[in-house]
C-alpha cells in the first residue's frame, strides 16, 4: 500500500516475502517493469539498512514511480514472472464442480483479479499419482490446469516461494473459496 501521511512523504508499505532488500538497491515494479532505487527502509523502530523476509517495512524511493495496492516490488536482479496465462496444480474445495471456462476471482498476494480455468490438463490420482483425463473437477480432487487472468500478474514458482506463488480461486457469486494452488506432487 502507499503511505502518504503528509504531502512531503510517499512510502511503499508491505512485507518482505523472501530474501532481503537493502538501502541503495535497485527495485522494479514487477508488472510494469518501472524501476527506482531504495532511498530509505523504515521499520517499526525506525530506519534500517536492510530488511529480510517477514519484515514489515515502508520503502521510500529515489524517485516517484507508479505503484499500487497488490503490486509486487522485487529486486531488479530477481524479477518474478509476469504473465496472463500459466499452469498450476489446483485442489478443488467447492461442492460445485469446476467447469473450464467459468470465471472466478483469483486472490494472489494482496491482489484480486478475474481468472478463468481454461483447460484441465489432467487430474491426479492421489493414491497412484497417475495422470487421468478429466473434463471437470469435484470436491478434494487435484488437477493440473491452464489458467488465464484478465491482466498480467506477477508471481514466482510455488516451489520457489509460497508467499508469491500461491493463490486461491473464489466463486464470484457465493464468495466461497473454490480452489487453492498446490505444490506439484509428481
Amino acid at each position: 500500500r502507499i503511505s502518504r501521511p503528509h504531502p512531503d512523504f510517499r512510502g511503499i508499505a508491505g512485507t518482505v516475502a523472501a530474501g532481503s532488500i537493502a538501502r541503495g538497491e535497485e527495485i522494479v515494479v514487477a508488472g510494469s517493469g518501472t524501476s527506482a532505487r531504495v532511498a530509505t527502509i523504515l521499520g517499526p523502530d525506525g530506519e534500517l539498512a536492510q530488511a529480510c523476509a517477514g519484515d514489515a517495512v515502508t520503502l521510500t524511493l529515489d524517485r516517484e514511480i507508479d505503484v499500487g495496492r497488490g503490486d509486487l516490488v522485487a529486486p531488479a536482479r530477481a524479477r518474478p514472472t509476469v504473465a496472463d496465462q500459466f499452469a498450476a496444480h489446483l485442489v478443488w474445495t467447492s461442492d460445485e464442480p469446476l467447469l473450464p471456462g467459468r470465471t472466478y476471482l483469483m486472490r494472489i498476494g494482496a491482489r484480486w483479479i478475474p481468472a478463468t480455468v481454461t483447460t484441465i490438463k489432467h487430474k491426479l490420482n492421489v493414491e497412484t499419482l497417475e495422470h487421468l483425463a478429466a473434463r471437470d473437477l469435484h470436491l478434494n480432487e487435484i488437477a493440473f490446469c491452464n489458467l488465464s487472468t484478465s491482466a498480467p500478474i506477477a508471481f514466482d514458482a510455488y516451489a520457489d516461494n509460497r508467499e508469491t506463488g500461491a493463490f486461491i480461486l473464489v466463486d464470484r457469486f457465493t464468495n466461497a473459496t473454490a480452489a487453492r494452488s498446490e505444490e506439484p506432487t509428481s
